[in-house]
């Protein structure tokens, strides 16, 4: 740490937001510090540094101390330690905000300045980045530039030295103060407006994320799926007399008809109808492609993936979400290989995503996941061809749903799948909010009171116990990938007052509002729903950094412990955020949700993106023709990216990645038409 500091001096109208505000000297390097007052309320910090020689510490810092005592802290990933701080990785729309019920101050990194930094360094592990912080319990808000390192999956920590190369350095920032009831009820919106003015506009309309017309990726989609790699992808099979089919979960690139070796099997053979992995989502968007271009072939294989759905076995109304395979391990030549026994060998199952450490074949049943399958039945039924058996099927799971609602109005998460009595892990959250959904569409549907009444309740519970603190807990924030922190389930991480949080049942909870508004003209519901979809739009990318090396703009990460960018959950975002606009007649969001869509492609192998095929055929020089249409479900998910040898993936899931894409294209083309999904900023 740097022995001398500099005092920042703003401007009198800041005093009663802004306790002290200091800036580092960079070795013997004295910063020269210009502010400017842009608006009323805002701040604008450029500090400068020429440095003759080589610096080596092991940290350069900004640090503001507010004159309020917060009661409420936000920033975009989580530093649970001061060893932690938010890496630039992070940085999609990066923030620190705080406020005492009257009083807020937000921090913001110029983007324009980390542009020209670049962000590569120049030496290599110990290169200086970009960093935020912030300590609630010491009530310092942090902003500086250190070498970092990720640790866990993905938390990101401070190295013990830093070396800045000789050179000119240009570091800023903007403060945000306000005393405004709106911008405490709803700290994002300020802020969200700036960034999309600032950034996020000119960017969309010089057409990025991709320009031109969606339909070519869509093309790939099915022709890599059910044409070239179909060996791998498309499963069908008799069950129950009748034909069956539907995509894998996933394959790979060993799995590829052009991969020169011998293939093996990622994960068990199965096909899912889960929160992520939905074959009966991906079937929808398959059924509104050929019915438009009259591929019967493809209504065909859509149908076969609804009369898999319909086969899940029901108790009580319930039923499991996955059917799989017996897998055996084979010795091919030196390599052991993964294998499937085939659909002979099947078995139903849950998701291996929960807290228990169960296999498939062992999992509980997961109430998300059968209130998302049973709401694209009642879609399917209203959007696509009547089908009283789909009605009839969700009506079944929603009688046994309500059987659930505790006495707050929650749903629980999992049930044992013998007693149907929840299993105590979430069972106040807020993946209540998609059966609220369901619930409404069905009641609206049916007539039936009940199913409505249930769903107020238990929206009730939510906007009172989950909205006001931010407890976006969900079975993607501790039991995926990311599994750090299953200790503080339930409870705020001290250091940051913030829980973990996943941006997926901010989206839950921002659609069922949306919901109950329509069906109520309760502008209050409208109101807090803005405010949550605000709050998933500060995990949308705003910008495109000089160090993600694919078209970010309007992607989306996943949690504020996490790495990804243009995560495939953009493919179900993109349309909620176009429907607020439509409803509250703004731009901006109209603006986002377009963006979204279009970076719902920007991963896809193909000659469409130019660049990021280049990036594939490094990562897979035997990728060719056959393979367009391959695509991660996300970029960047490590926490770290690189110019050369980037990690692009050597996963598809066609129910999370392209099919996912191809779905929500075709399903915003019908809503809102042509004309206004193909616009672009251009």
């Amino acid at each position: 740490m740097s022995a001398k500091q500099e005092l920042i001096l703003l401007d009198a109208s800041f005093k009663k937001f802004v306790g002290t505000l200091t800036c580092d000297w960079l070795g013997g390097a004295k910063p020269d510090i210009e502010v400017s007052y842009p608006a009323e309320g805002a701040a604008k910090v450029r500090i400068r540094f020429a440095l003759g020689e080589e610096v080596r510490q092991n940290d350069w810092r900004v640090e503001l101390r507010p004159a309020i005592s917060p009661a409420f802290h936000w920033a975009p990933h989580l530093t649970p330690t001061a060893g932690h701080i938010i890496d630039q990785h992070a940085f999609r729309a990066p923030a620190l905000i705080v406020h005492d019920g009257e009083r807020k101050l937000s921090v913001v990194p110029d983007l324009d300045a980390l542009c020209a930094f670049g962000g590569e360094g120049g030496a290599g592990l110990n290169a200086p980045r970009w960093y935020l912080d912030l300590d609630a319990p010491g009530n310092l808000l942090v902003a500086g530039m250190c070498a970092t390192s990720v640790k866990e999956h993905v938390l990101f920590v401070r190295e013990p030295e830093t070396v800045y190369p000789a050179g000119r350095y240009e570091f800023g920032f903007y403060l945000f103060v306000s005393d405004k009831p709106e911008g405490i009820e709803n700290p994002w919106r300020e802020l969200l407006g700036f960034f999309w003015q600032r950034w996020g506009r000119p960017l969309f309309a010089q057409g990025q994320p991709n320009r031109g017309d969606l339909e070519p990726y869509v093309r790939r989609a099915y022709r890599w799926a059910f044409q070239e790699w179909e060996h791998a992808v498309w499963q069908e099979f008799e069950l129950d007399g009748r034909t069956v089919g539907a995509p894998a979960f996933i394959v790979n690139v060993s799995q590829s008809p052009n991969y020169p070796g011998t293939s093996s099997e990622r994960e068990v053979r199965s096909i899912w109808n889960q929160a992520w992995f939905s074959s009966l989502r991906s079937a929808q968007g398959m059924y509104r492609y050929g019915t438009r271009t009259g591929d019967q072939e493809l209504i065909e294989r859509a149908n076969k993936i609804k009369e898999l759905a319909l086969s899940a076995p029901r108790t009580n109304g319930f039923f499991p979400a996955v059917v799989a395979t017996e897998m055996e391990q084979v010795v091919i030549g030196e390599r052991r290989c993964n294998r499937s026994k085939g659909w002979a060998t099947l078995y139903w199952g849950n998701s291996d995503r929960n807290p228990f450490g169960l296999s498939v074949r062992e999992a509980p049943l997961h109430v998300l996941d059968m209130s998302w399958t049973a709401l694209l039945m009642l879609r399917w039924h209203e959007e696509l061809e009547r089908d009283e058996r789909l009605v009839d099927y969700a009506r079944d799971y929603a009688d046994g749903l309500l059987s659930l609602q505790d006495e707050r109005g929650f749903f629980p998460g999992w049930i044992d799948p013998e007693s149907f009595r929840p299993c105590g892990v979430i069972d106040q959250s807020p993946e209540t909010s998609l059966s609220v959904t369901f619930l409404l569409e069905l009641g609206e549907l049916t007539g039936d009171r009940a199913y409505k009444e249930a769903a107020l309740r238990a929206m009730k519970a939510v906007c009172e116990e989950i909205v006001p603190e931010g407890r976006w807990e969900d079975f993607e924030t501790y039991w995926s990938c990311c599994r750090w922190g299953q200790e503080w389930v339930g409870r705020k991480i001290p250091r940051n007052n913030m829980y973990k949080q996943c941006n997926f049942s901010m989206f839950w909870t921002a659609e069922a509002l949306l919901a109950c508004y329509r069906m109520t003209n309760e502008a209050d519901y409208l109101r807090v729903g803005q405010r949550c979809l605000d709050e998933l739009l500060m995990t949308q990318a705003t910008w495109q950094p000089p160090y993600i090396y694919v078209p970010a703009l309007g992607g989306f990460g996943v949690m504020n412990a996490d790495g990804e960018w243009n995560d495939a959950r953009q493919s179900l975002f993109a349309e909620l955020i176009v429907s607020y606009g439509i409803e509250l007649g703004l731009d901006e969001y109209k603006e986002r949700g377009l963006a979204a869509l279009r970076a719902l492609f920007a991963l896809m192998y193909c000659p469409e993106n130019a660049v990021v095929k280049e990036r594939w055929e490094a990562a897979w020089p035997f990728l060719n023709e056959r393979d367009y249409g391959f695509m991660m479900e996300n970029y960047g998910h490590g926490g770290r990216t690189s110019p050369v040898d980037d990690d692009m993936g050597e996963f598809t899931i066609f129910d999370w990645g392209n099919g996912a894409a191809a779905e929500g294209y075709l399903r915003m083309l019908d809503r809102f038409g042509k004309s206004f999904v193909t616009r672009t900023g251009e």
